[in-house]
């Protein structure tokens, strides 16, 4: 079997369950082992032209990995697809994030508010999040929801965390919550926020699930990983580093073939 463990609803607005020893310590450390060297600043999605920019909103670092990278990451999205009852095929390449010194991403939703990354071909909007905790911090860094009820309280809780529903970052334990209503509509509620990492470092890893297939570039399967791809094929990255490129920026690298045209 791929998994058995404690699932603990959290909360019905929005819905959130938290997975219990989702992840090995042995998972935990090879993503962060796995990330280490190709961590870059993060970046969030510019609502207006779905593009990728720079804000304070989010100060982590982090990367990407490709759909199956690898047999571990490979094994945790079929671990995913299966207690989610989401398709593998519905999620996005797992994204590795670390927080240190009162790093943190202050309140937002995952699903779009653009037309471009939400559109049919990328497998609509995104409904659902499994996120990952690598570490347990030595202070802050929660999972907080600011709409959700009831508000944390007391000591153990950092000043973030007390702004609403909030989630202890523990190591292996994996926090899953749909950005959609049943009824297909976005949930507000689903707004979320990374409180600050006062002391130690958090890791996380995410999976975003989207309503159906997930695809990006061009044709099925084919595209960019990464919202650098584009810079970095520039540069001459696709020859100085094909392993990388090839895998996680085959559009940016002009690799992806065209999307076979429907006859009627």
């Amino acid at each position: 079997e791929l998994w058995r463990g404690r699932v603990e609803q959290v909360s019905w607005e929005p819905r959130a369950f938290v997975f219990h020893n989702f992840l090995s310590d042995a998972e935990c450390d090879h993503l962060m082992h796995k990330a280490n060297s190709t961590l870059t600043p993060s970046t969030v999605v510019d609502s207006r032209t779905g593009g990728s920019m720079a804000s304070t909103v989010r100060t982590s670092s982090g990367t990407w990995f490709s759909k199956g990278a690898d047999d571990i990451i490979d094994a945790i999205e079929q671990r995913i697809a299966l207690v989610t009852m989401i398709p593998a095929e519905n999620g996005e390449g797992l994204q590795v994030l670390k927080y240190v010194n009162g790093q943190e991403y202050k309140a937002h939703t995952d699903y779009f508010h653009d037309s471009k990354n939400s559109d049919a071909v990328h497998g609509g909007n995104r409904l659902a999040t499994m996120l990952m905790y690598l570490t347990t911090p030595e202070e802050g860094g929660e999972t907080v929801f600011p709409y959700g009820l009831p508000k944390r309280e007391g000591p153990e809780w950092s000043a973030c965390a007390r702004q609403g529903l909030a989630v202890k970052a523990r190591r292996g334990d994996a926090i899953f919550f749909y950005g959609m209503k049943p009824d297909g509509s976005l949930d507000m509620k689903s707004t979320h926020a990374s409180c600050p990492t006062l002391a130690g470092e958090k890791w996380s890893a995410t999976k975003w699930m989207h309503v159906s297939e997930f695809t990006l570039g061009a044709g099925p399967g084919c595209g960019d990983k990464d919202p650098h791809c584009e810079e970095w094929a520039v540069n001459g990255e696709c020859d100085a580093n094909p392993g990388f490129m090839l895998t996680s920026c085959a559009r940016a690298c002009g690799k992806c073939k065209p999307p076979a045209v429907a006859r009627r």
